[in-house]
């Protein structure tokens, strides 16, 4: 009984107790230190916006840079900066929750695809191949038209789609975790087919989908960018990065910083969000 107890100890388990002592990558660090960023200023924003971003000054609207104002004003006079910080909150939610409810469905679809087989497995292999038979981008205009604009919709629309790129990861390692010997002593040991999984396949098949996850965020922000861009996001007059750049563009020759300020953030997060998954990659393959 203690040889299996000590075959089924999670390969994940035993590989962080064998390298303990290694170190992630810099660039891991430098990328936290950029999404820590925008997560404080999204968290206390109350107390960092120098103004309230909905406040309208009609008599100072479209003004420069000053000290009054850092980052200017829009063409209703609202601050510019306050709205960039503002908007972080309704960004990083739905760009985190817009990765995190698609990894945890195609996370628990792929799981249950790759370890079970049979006609469940060609059940999620089919749909998802149904789902990527759509261009992601249409298809989300296309729920989000149906569903209505706003933030339920859009998280709904972004899990419909983006759920397929998780379930593939799993169900992939899966297939291989499924096979090794620790899986098999598990198994012999008498444990639930339920447990197998959940306790000793699924904490060694995740990697891949957690190394991905960061650039899902990404490609939430940008998503949700991009619908408020066309009108189909956030709706004003909450302030979200895309509307802001959409806002911009009728000045951008001569008041240049409304719709570049947003515009740079967006790369900015993106950035950060990279450097943590491309570090984590080479973490997960040393």
């Amino acid at each position: 009984m203690t040889a299996h107890a000590t075959a089924t100890v999670p390969l994940a388990i035993a590989r962080v107790r064998k390298e303990r002592g290694r170190r992630l990558p810099r660039m891991v660090w430098v990328g936290t230190g950029i999404v820590a960023l925008f997560v404080v200023c999204a968290v206390f924003a109350p107390l960092v916006a120098p103004a309230d971003p909905l406040a309208q000054d009609v008599l100072a609207s479209l003004q420069p840079p000053s000290w009054a104002h850092p980052l200017g004003t829009d063409s209703l006079g609202r601050d510019v900066l306050s709205r960039l910080i503002w908007a972080s909150r309704i960004d990083l939610t739905i760009g985190f929750l817009g990765a995190v409810l698609p990894a945890i469905v195609g996370t628990i679809l792929g799981a249950l695809a790759g370890y079970y087989g049979g006609w469940l497995d060609a059940v999620v292999m089919r749909f998802s191949d149904l789902v990527q038979a759509f261009p992601s981008y249409i298809l989300v205009i296309a729920l989000v038209f149906v569903l209505g604009a706003g933030p339920v919709s859009i998280l709904v629309s972004m899990t419909v789609v983006s759920w397929v790129a998780y379930a593939r990861l799993m169900r992939t390692e899966m297939l291989r975790v499924r096979e090794q010997d620790y899986i098999a002593a598990a198994r012999v040991s008498g444990f639930s087919s339920a447990r197998v999984l959940w306790r000793h396949a699924l904490p060694n098949s995740i990697s891949q989908s957690l190394v991905y996850l960061p650039s899902d965020v990404v490609a939430a922000t940008l998503g949700l960018a991009a619908l408020s861009f066309l009108g189909l996001g956030i709706q004003p007059p909450a302030p979200e990065w895309g509307a802001m750049i959409a806002d911009g563009q009728t000045y951008i020759r001569a008041q240049w910083w409304l719709s570049t300020v947003p515009g740079l953030a967006i790369v900015l997060f993106g950035l950060g969000l990279n450097l943590i998954g491309e570090g984590l990659e080479s973490w997960v393959r040393k």
